[in-house]
């Protein structure tokens, strides 16, 4: 960060707000990335949630049958 010259408080403190609200908005961004990177990684998400598991439970059940028909 560049060096400033102040010329009076109010403007160091408008500076200092400024940087807090920068500090403030920082911290949402990194809880809310915490917040999504933990939901992404729940097992159901994983496995493209409940209605990903039912169509791979139902492809596997297909998939075995043609196949015993087959033989």
């Amino acid at each position: 960060m560049k060096a400033r010259k102040y010329s009076s408080f109010e403007e160091i403190e408008q500076d200092m707000k400024i940087l807090q609200l920068q500090r403030e908005i920082d911290e949402e961004k990194l809880k809310y990335a915490f917040q999504s990177t933990k939901e992404e990684l729940y097992p159901t998400n994983l496995l493209g949630g409940f209605s990903g598991i039912a169509k791979k439970l139902a492809l596997s059940f297909v998939t075995s049958k043609i196949l015993k028909s087959f033989k």
